[in-house]
């Protein structure tokens, strides 16, 4: 059988701006790994293949272990195919089921389909949607019972359920890497694990009582950090004198100092000094200036609203929301987040002196309380492409293609700010 990804053009994606504009929606992070790691596990399969907008197509070719936009995988073998906001618990159900089928949402989008190779052969493969059309078409339909990812926040919020459950499953425990003394471990053995490489400094607190911690392979965990679980922290990462409280998935090749708390943080992202970041999801290459603090509470304990537009608040039910950040966002020292905050992708934020407005669009250069044009992408492109090679990595053609699409995409809804702050200006 042969997995396919989909991550379709749709609300289904924009729901999770500003993360999914630079990744496909299998690559955002929930536990020890990727949504997409989960999917390939639960169906049980090595041959995979997926599907995401063209303009991401580029970049994740390059990173990834398998075959992107590719219409030749529509067919020769029996498939799976599924949409990438699936929970992946359910999954292995229906792989193996058998028959043919189109599993349907209430709206009647495909969550799922189970297409065998002989049904597949006769139908067009022209795009996925096409193929997926037609499939519905002509096999039966049923009501899709697995669940959904809708939203960031419900990653941040079932993180640290989802690291107890991944620990469970990846079933190691013990020390193989180096823990020099004076250490200290509270909770059991049996739900700490250390692999090869790791190395944690004398005056590092390892506290299991309330669920499993997990560090991966060269962790770096430097004299008066105190993780708590459930943790993962990804391989490579260094944690520099860090209150790591509960729920954290970090790394891999972060820098993270403060206190961090319930967080999902991407790799080679740096919340180097003091300051806090609570029920946050962040993105690659996100560097935090000191003293960046998110609140992640209201004052009156009301549920928190996230803004995923400038007119488009949406109440997550939940009373603890911090920060969704896109990747190459930068902020100065001193930065306030207010609860709930939507900071774009390749965005410069200046601090106020206050909690700062909860929406600033990508490609912005927030200076002095409004959203301004800065010194242009050309600028943001400079800086990642320094950022980048400091940790080895090379900013690409395709990246910057990718780049480029974004900044046309959220071009109408930045543009529209940058005109309210030069009114703003004008008052002043």
């Amino acid at each position: 059988m042969r997995l396919i990804l989909l991550d379709c053009p749709g609300e289904g994606r924009t729901n999770f701006y500003p993360l999914s504009l630079s990744r496909p929606l299998w690559e955002l992070r929930c536990g020890f790994d990727s949504l997409g790691e989960k999917l390939i596990a639960a169906a049980g399969t090595t041959d995979v293949a997926g599907f995401m907008p063209d303009y991401l197509a580029g970049v994740w070719r390059a990173k990834s272990d398998f075959s992107i936009n590719d219409p030749s995988k529509l067919a020769g073998a029996d498939l799976l195919l599924v949409d990438a906001r699936v929970k992946a618990d359910g999954l292995a159900a229906v792989a193996t089921g058998g028959g043919g089928e189109i599993g349907l949402d209430a709206e009647g989008k495909v969550m799922y389909a189970c297409i065998p190779a002989g049904d597949a052969a006769g139908l067009p493969t022209g795009t996925v949607e096409e193929f997926l059309s037609a499939a519905k078409a002509s096999l039966p339909n049923v009501s899709s019972s697995l669940e959904t990812w809708n939203y960031t926040w419900d990653l941040v919020l079932s993180n640290g359920e989802q690291i107890a459950a991944d620990f469970a499953a990846a079933g190691q425990s013990g020390v193989e890497g180096t823990i020099e003394e004076p250490a200290a471990r509270r909770g059991s053995e049996k739900d700490v694990y250390v692999a090869r490489g790791a190395l944690i400094h004398p005056m590092v607190v390892i506290d299991a009582a309330e669920g499993p911690v997990y560090i991966d392979e060269d962790v770096e965990i430097h004299p008066f950090t105190r993780v708590e679980g459930p943790c993962y922290v990804g391989k490579g990462s260094i944690l520099l004198g860090a209150k790591c409280r509960e729920g954290n998935s970090i790394g891999p090749m972060c820098r993270i100092g403060g206190e961090i708390e319930e967080s999902i943080v991407h790799g080679y992202s740096n919340t180097y000094h003091d300051g806090f970041l609570g029920h946050a999801y962040v993105g690659e290459w996100v560097n935090l200036g000191a003293l960046t603090t998110n609140s992640d509470l209201k004052n009156d304990y009301s549920t928190v609203s996230v803004m995923l537009g400038p007119r488009r608040p949406v109440d997550t039910g939940s009373t603890k929301v911090g920060s969704l950040i896109g990747d190459h966002a930068k902020t100065s020292i001193g930065t306030l987040l207010n609860t709930g905050s939507y900071v774009g992708a390749m965005t410069i934020v200046m601090a106020t002196g206050k909690p700062l407005r909860k929406f600033i669009p990508s490609f912005a250069w927030f200076i002095e309380g409004v959203v301004t044009k800065g010194f242009g992408k050309r600028k943001l492109y400079e800086t990642a492409e320094k950022a980048m090679g400091r940790r080895k990595q090379q900013w690409s053609e395709a990246e910057q293609a990718m780049w480029d699409a974004v900044f046309e995409m959220t071009a109408d809804v930045r543009g529209a700010e940058i005109k309210k702050g030069r009114r703003a200006k004008r008052k002043r």
